[in-house]
């Protein structure tokens, strides 16, 4: 078997190449919606292609270092002229198993080599978290780069990718094959330096705004247009990417899904001509009643004026000398400050610190460095917060990571939740989702969960179940929601006297070291949400015999998939551990929720009825938050897609 040769930079694919768009008819589309199914792989699958790997690899590692550079060579040379074959993959994977094994001291296990191979096919690898997808990765990227392809493995920060590359940096050498890595504070030429290596890792947004900005410094001509110009000679231009050949996504839900509603733009500072329109905004906004001439949507992010709001706030204007735009534009803009007002909290939207507002990541709970709300969202959120007001900015060209991704020749990725949006993949990225069985039975065990009535009930009981398992020995991790409610618990938990760590936006610059000690025996780890941390939570040898470590969920995240994340930071590798719900029905998930308020008044006296249907309402809010969030990019794309035909870096869509 023969795989599709890659793309890679040269005459024949010209000097930047990408995958051009295409649609998909949506009664194929939506046919093969209905009909995909991911499937756990059956060993039988690849277990011959596994077994002659490890055959090959008895043979090689009795090779010197001299022997396995010749053959590398030849290796190269091969994967070059003849593609990815059954035969030369196997003999990759072969050296790359000897190298690992020589230079890190680490012995690849068959799931790793299984993961790799279901990567190389173009397709993405749902692995449990704990089982190495990190060396999985490595595996697929130095066997397209010894085929010649250039390579980006995309992780989830610039921790993760400076660790990564460093770590792996032996490997790769010993492989012949440069590594490099691209983290926010680069220069121009340090990042075209990276990019021109044969596997870089980088970050989503990094990879996204370096694509952004070539586009802008020679914007996209058509394949049959660029090679004319090159072979006739004609300059270069300077870009910072060798193209998009082969990108491996690492928390590839996090990513292609999670992150998918927000739009990546390239923005440039503008004069600031609109400050005055904003503080107008929001001195008018202090006029208007909660109750009636308003009604903010938390989940949105937003905020719609009434029928009776609209007439109060056009009366205050007729009253006023400040001349808006026009009706609507003094609409738009008092609803963005009353959204600034009264929706977008400190300590759960976003964290002040050093003057400045930064936003909160809602998919991991860190501090989204360099990113801002639009239309003057943020500088209203500076003015509630007395900041300096930032600078306004005007957009040259944005993107979103649905329409971005598909232009790599080759895509595929990892992830330990994917199961869940297997669907939306493959009708968004043409990916196919594959399950990689365990290396080691699941020891994990799920405990009853509990639901609260409120939150005071439900802290206290969280407090008290860590204290039991503290005196147990027992390792804790207490998910919750925001920064405020990391802090409203870490107080309590003070307050008990136990110690403990917190983790969240505030911190995120000792995450390395937390995560490390919170496997000791009796520590408690209070944490905003853990969805792409990427690092392993290592038990101590008592903490692993008192029976693991416990997760505690008391997030109430929109997506079932992001709960199963923080539940799969216990009990990895065959390891003990346990895990349980504590939510209460006053969580923002069930905020606004009726048949919540309903349960609570009508059942509290029946324990078992009350916990029963509180379960059932939480998820039947996850599944319309799934829903929703799954229109929103699709709406999202339609919208981008149009965008991309107005502005020039993209060019036409083919």
């Amino acid at each position: 078997m023969k795989t599709a040769r890659i793309p890679v930079p040269g005459i024949v694919f010209g000097s930047y190449p990408e995958r051009r768009p295409h649609k998909t008819p949506a009664v194929v589309t939506r046919l093969f919606s209905l009909l995909h199914r991911g499937r756990a792989t059956r060993w039988a699958d690849h277990q011959h292609f596994v077994s002659g790997v490890r055959v090959l690899q008895q043979k090689i590692a009795a090779e010197s270092t001299q022997m396995l550079h010749d053959r590398i060579n030849r290796l190269r040379a091969q994967c070059a002229c003849d593609g990815l074959t059954d035969a030369l993959l196997a003999e990759a994977f072969a050296v790359v198993a000897v190298a690992c094994r020589r230079e890190l001291g680490v012995a690849l296990y068959d799931t790793q080599l299984l993961a790799a191979r279901i990567m190389l096919d173009g397709h993405l690898a749902e692995m449990a978290t704990g089982e190495g997808k990190t060396l999985a990765a490595a595996v697929a990227a130095s066997t397209a780069a010894l085929a010649g392809i250039p390579v980006h493995v995309v992780t989830a920060n610039d921790y993760l990718v400076s660790r990564d590359a460093s770590n792996l940096r032996a490997l790769y050498e010993a492989l012949t094959l440069k590594v490099g890595a691209v983290t926010q504070t680069m220069a121009a030429a340090e990042r075209r330096a990276a990019y021109a290596c044969d596997i870089t890792y980088c970050t989503a947004k990094e990879l996204v705004f370096d694509y952004l900005r070539d586009g802008v410094a020679a914007p996209r001509r058509s394949e049959l247009e660029q090679r004319a110009a090159e072979l006739m000679g004609a300059q270069a231009p300077q870009r910072l990417l060798r193209g998009l050949c082969m990108a491996i996504i690492d928390e590839a839900d996090s990513i292609l899904i999670d992150e998918a509603r927000v739009p990546l733009a390239l923005s440039q500072a503008v004069p600031d001509s609109a400050r005055s329109y904003l503080e107008h905004a929001w001195k008018l906004s202090a006029m208007l009643d909660p109750a009636t001439h308003f009604q903010p949507d938390v989940q949105m992010r937003s905020t719609r004026l009434t029928a009776q709001g609209r007439t109060h706030l056009l009366a205050r204007v007729a009253e006023d000398t400040f001349k808006w735009l026009n009706t609507r534009h003094c609409e738009e803009t008092v609803a963005m400050a009353l959204t600034a007002r009264h929706v977008l909290r400190r300590g759960r939207d976003f964290v002040v610190e050093d003057g400045r507002v930064h936003i909160i990541d809602e998919t991991t709970g860190r501090k989204a460095l360099g990113r801002s709300w639009s239309h003057g969202l943020h500088q209203l959120v500076e003015l509630k917060e007395g900041c300096a007001p930032s600078t306004q900015v005007v957009t040259l060209a944005q993107i979103t990571y649905q329409r971005f991704f598909p232009r790599y020749h080759r895509l595929c990725g990892m992830s330990g939740t994917l199961m869940e949006s297997r669907r939306e993949l493959h009708k968004i990225y043409d990916l196919r989702v594959v399950t990689v069985p365990l290396r080691q039975p699941n020891c994990r065990k799920f405990l009853p969960s509990q639901v609260f009535a409120n939150t005071e009930g439900q802290w206290a009981a969280v407090v008290a179940r860590a204290q039991a398992l503290h005196n147990q020995g027992r390792p804790i991790l207490v998910g919750t929601d925001s920064v405020l409610e990391s802090e409203s618990l870490s107080r309590r938990l003070a307050a008990s006297g136990l110690k403990h760590s917190v983790l969240n936006a505030r911190q995120d610059r000792d995450e390395a070291r937390i995560i490390a000690a919170a496997g000791a025996a009796s520590a408690i780890t209070v944490a905003t949400n853990m969805a792409g941390r990427g690092t392993d939570i290592l038990l101590a040898a008592a903490s692993r015999k008192a029976g693991g470590l416990h997760v505690i969920c008391c997030q109430q995240n929109a997506e079932h998939r992001i709960d199963r994340q923080l539940l799969g930071r216990c009990a990895r590798h065959g390891d003990p551990g346990s895990a349980e719900y504590f939510v209460s029905l006053e969580g923002p998930l069930l905020a606004s929720s009726w048949i919540a308020r309903i349960i609570k008044k009508s059942f509290k006296n029946n324990e078992l009825l009350y916990s029963m249907l509180g379960k059932l309402e939480l998820r039947r809010a996850q599944r319309a938050a799934e829903s929703r969030h799954a229109s929103e990019r699709a709406a999202l794309l339609r919208h981008d897609q149009q965008m991309g035909d107005w502005l020039t870096f993209s060019g036409p869509e083919q």
